[in-house]
């Protein structure tokens, strides 16, 4: 090889070698490069993480910077503070039903909810429930993926624990700030609550659609027994899959309609299918066999469906909404007290804000309300006022103004309400509201205050005044016409009866003893009695008013408020106010309210008993339901009272025995005259209410003991026509009766109001002899003073007066009044089979008539006989000739008369004067020496005495 070719050789070595160390540091310097750039790069992501991860965390800590950190009490409070409806029950536990609410849930524990239930729940909602810790994070990642990119498939990415958040604690609301405090709150929330407890509240919280009464639902156990009409326990494989399906759109996949109906097929499909969609995911999730998914499928949902069940709105419409409105009351006034408030002093839009706040407490917090009603008893009287035989058929009509101002005619039937009070306690045991409650949403025994009537009278017109003193049973009050100011007081049936005793006043219900009996105390003081025995509605006017004592109130008083009242007496003189609810506890059994029964001294034992002895004859056969007790399946100690208002337009009856007072109000809704017969019919309606009570509380209704007589009751003998200690006059009368009195105000002095004396009978009436009256027409018997009458307040005797039976053996001392002239002549005289007949004297004042005779018409005629002015005939001699004569109260004796002839016609001769009195002594056999009969004219051959007949 040449030296150049050694040198080129050299070169290409060296040239290689070179070119092999430059692509190898090429090389190198790439990989430093880019490996220093990697680094870098790497550096730089970072530190460009870090400061984003320190970003988004400040970002994150910018959302939940006003979220407090929150105790484990907080949240536990929250979590638990389910909106669960209210439920009311029967006394003795039974089921009432739910209140009225705009959601319908009952919490349950987790224990009591099936397998099933839980597995499909985990499968669809949150199939890593047991292994993240409130959050997973790529499901959330996936969920903003899909929302910044508008994805129109939306997985999801809130575990059950967020949804129990969001349903709990925050809003529904869709922003970054909401869902940032809903992470942070369901890791702390994991941090505090088990799995299981987690599980269960969400059980308890998610809607469900609506039920088969088509009311919305919520909460597992509702759902069941909502949807399928069992407890969650029960729950099969394919019923659980259907309601876990439900919560993602309850309104589209639940099987209800609004109004409880089924849906239709084609709707109901989409339950069905999203039923399908869980059952699939709990077969690939390993939570159910092959064979049990098939079997799921194969399940006829339709026909598990519940039935249409009624709520208990719709099946006890006046009960629930009369425990609503207590519970209402009682929650507000409560609340107020906790406040430092006293109730009564707040004002109305006060009170309202309680009852509001009381009102939603009550629908979300699912009290537990408990009653003291009978459900048997309740039913039973439901039904029998449904009973149209027991009510009148006649309808009334009446106008109103319609929504476009048009006056209408409706037409209404009558109503009732009645109420049945267990005395001791208070407790209300049963009630009839209505006949009807769809007609009109009225509780006509709590919220419809009427008249009273007469029932007003044992509670005001005579127990004040017994208790003061003022009468007693046998105290003795006129029964007779009463103007108070302008207005005339009557009696229903429009007449007086004269002197009666309070006993036989009440009795018999008369109206003008008791307005006497009123105005003799105190009609405010009074007033506050009625008052304290829950009467509520009592107006000004009224506390001065007389004929409050006959019931004539200006607003009314209800069912309850009055029969109430009543049970008073059975108490011995304490008001114990009636209650409905008693108690009310929270849905952890916390009690809120028990009812304490308050006592409230109205009178005393004694005028209590007297009250009730008196109310006894009521039910007697002289009082105004005689018939009740007949109509009765049962016998008791029954004292009680009748009541009826002007032009009959309300019939009340209310009686009370040692355990019980059933009241019972008939009318119209808008007041209005009813058919005649209220009373029988009002009392049949009584008395078929508490045989209803019988059939089902034997014991309470029918109590073995009658009401015990207290001590300080008396029993008198007394004079009846004054109340005061018999006088020998008296007894000689037979006034003599007896009566209970309190002891204290027994009558210390004897009767004074009689005196002996001479009397004579005009028609039905008595009246005091004159000393000119001829004693032939005088009876001698027993008189009362005028002066006495007056003090009773009679400022004139009136025929009334005597109406009594007191006055069958005495006379009042009263005269009848002379007309200052002697008697016309009688006439119409006629003689026939040996009796003479004459026409009845016009004259008033004529107390009798005197017959004189003569055999032939020519001796002197002298007097054979005489007879008071009710007769107008006597008996006469066979043969000869007869007249007769009118003497008045004065003595005067009549003129002129007709004679006529007996027998064979004596022969014609001058009319002979009557013969002169032996003495000038008036009232003597003979006539009076003044003013003699004229010469009677020819005798009547035709013996049919003189047909012209002397006007008078």
């Amino acid at each position: 090889m040449s030296q150049l070719d050694s040198l080129k050789q050299k070169w290409e070595n060296l040239t290689r070698i070179l070119h092999e160390k430059k692509i190898i540091y090429t090389a190198s310097l790439t990989y430093t490069i880019l490996w220093n750039t990697f680094l870098v790069l790497v550096v730089l992501g970072l530190l460009g993480g870090t400061f984003a991860a320190g970003v988004g965390a400040g970002f994150f800590a910018s959302l939940v910077r006003d979220e407090p950190v929150r105790a484990y009490a907080s949240m536990k409070k929250d979590i638990y503070n389910y909106e669960e409806t209210s439920r009311a029950y029967f006394k003795g536990g039974e089921d009432i039903g739910a209140m009225k609410s705009d959601l319908d849930r009952t919490e349950i524990p987790l224990s009591k909810v099936s397998p099933f239930v839980k597995k499909a729940v985990i499968a669809t909602e949150d199939q890593y429930f047991h292994e993240h810790y409130g959050v997973v994070p790529k499901a959330i990642m996936r969920a903003m993926l899909q929302e910044f990119t508008g994805s129109e498939v939306r997985s999801g990415g809130s575990t059950l624990t967020q949804q129990l958040i969001k349903n709990q604690i925050l809003t529904n609301e869709v922003s970054f700030d909401r869902k940032a405090k809903e992470i942070l709150l369901a890791m702390r929330l994991e941090k505090f609550f088990k799995k299981e407890e987690i599980l269960e509240a969400y059980l308890n919280v998610v809607p469900y659609g609506r039920n088969s009464s088509g009311n919305n639902v919520a909460g597992i156990q509702a759902a069941s027994q909502g949807i399928f009409g069992v407890n969650a326990d029960k729950l099969n494989l394919a019923q659980a899959a259907y309601l876990s399906g439900l919560p993602q759109n309850p309104f589209v996949y639940t099987p209800y309609q609004n109004n409880g109906q089924v849906k239709p097929e084609k709707e109901l499909r989409y339950g069905i299918s999203r039923m399908k969609t869980v059952l699939n995911r709990m077969l690939t999730g390993g939570y159910i066999t092959e064979q049990e998914y098939n079997q799921a499928l194969k399940f006829n949902l339709r026909k598990s469906l519940t039935s249409k069940k009624q709520t208990s709105f719709e099946k006890y419409p006046y009960i629930t909404y009369e425990i609503e409105r207590r519970t209402v009351d009682i929650l507000s006034e409560l609340q107020a007290k906790k406040d430092g408030k006293v109730w009564r002093k707040l004002k109305p839009a006060e009170q309202q804000e309680y009852k509001d706040n009381a009102s939603k407490q009550m629908g979300k917090q699912g009290l537990k309300i408990h009653t003291t009603l009978n459900k048997k008893i309740y039913e039973k009287m439901d039904k029998t006022v449904k009973n149209k035989n027991l009510f009148s058929p006649a309808l009334h009509y009446y106008k109103v103004q319609n929504e476009k101002g048009e006056w209408v005619t409706k037409s209404e039937p009558e109503e009732t309400g009645g109420i049945l009070i267990e005395n001791k306690t208070g407790a209300i045991i049963s009630f009839v509201g209505g006949r009807d409650f769809k007609r009109e949403q009225v509780n006509h025994a709590t919220r419809a205050p009427r008249q009273n009537g007469s029932t007003m009278k044992p509670l005001l017109a005579y127990s004040y005044s017994m208790e003061l003193g003022k009468v007693q049973p046998g105290t003795i009050i006129p029964d007779a016409p009463l103007q108070v100011g302008s207005k005339v007081v009557g009696n229903w049936d429009g007449k007086f009866k004269g002197l009666l005793s309070v006993r036989e006043s009440l009795m018999q219900s008369r109206n003008t003893p008791a307005i006497r009996s009123y105005m003799r105390v105190n009609s405010v003081e009074a007033t506050n009695k009625l008052i304290q025995m829950g009467f509520s509605r009592i107006v000004e006017e009224d506390r001065y008013s007389s004929s409050l004592a006959i019931g004539g109130m200006t607003i009314g008083a209800t069912v309850e408020e009055n029969t109430n009242a009543f049970a008073t007496f059975a108490n011995g003189g304490e008001f114990v106010d009636a209650y409905m609810i008693e108690k009310i506890e929270t849905n952890k059994g916390e009690v809120l309210y028990k009812h304490q029964p308050k006592s409230v001294k109205v009178f005393s034992p004694q005028t209590s008993y007297l009250t009730i002895d008196m109310m006894r004859d009521v039910l007697s056969g002289g009082g105004t339901a005689p018939n009740v007790k007949g109509m009765l399946s049962f016998s008791a100690d029954w004292a009680g009272k009748t009541g009826t208002t002007n032009e009959d337009k309300d019939s009340w009856f209310v009686a009370t025995n040692p355990n019980v007072t059933l009241g019972v109000w008939l009318g119209y809704d808008h007041p209005a005259s009813m058919q005649k017969g209220t009373g029988p019919r009002n009392q049949a309606i009584w008395a078929a209410l508490a045989n209803d009570a019988y059939q089902f509380a034997p014991d309470l209704m029918a109590p073995k003991n009658s009401f015990s007589m207290p001590s300080g009751i008396v029993r008198m003998q007394i004079c009846g026509i004054s109340g005061k200690l018999p006088s020998d006059l008296c007894r000689s009368a037979g006034l003599v009766t007896s009566d209970l009195f309190n002891a204290k105000f027994t009558p210390n002095s004897v009767d004074d109001t009689l005196m002996p004396g001479r009397y004579v009978t005009v028609g039905d009436e008595k009246y005091k002899a004159l000393d000119s009256t001829p004693e032939e027409f005088t009876k001698v018997g027993v008189l009362i003073k005028e002066d006495y009458l007056k003090e009773l307040g009679f400022d004139k005797l009136t025929d009334a007066t005597t109406k009594s039976k007191l006055f069958e053996n005495v006379v009042p001392e009263k005269t009848l009044k002379d007309n200052g002239k002697a008697p016309g002549a009688v006439t119409g005289s006629a003689a026939k089979n040996g009796k003479l007949t004459w026409a009845a004297h016009g004259e008033k004042d004529v107390i009798g008539y005197r017959i004189y005779y003569s055999a032939d018409g020519k001796a002197p005629f002298k007097k054979i006989g005489s007879v008071t002015s009710d007769k107008t005939s006597a008996s006469i001699p066979a043969k000869g000739v007869v007249y007769v004569t009118a003497v008045d109260i004065a003595g005067r004796e009549s003129g002129s008369a007709t004679k006529v002839t007996t027998g064979p016609k004596p022969p014609a001769n001058k009319p002979t004067e009557p013969p002169k009195p032996d003495d000038d002594k008036p009232g003597t056999d003979d006539p009076p020496p003044t003013d003699p009969p004229a010469d009677p004219p020819p005798a009547d051959t035709t013996n049919q005495g003189n047909k012209k007949k002397k006007k008078n």
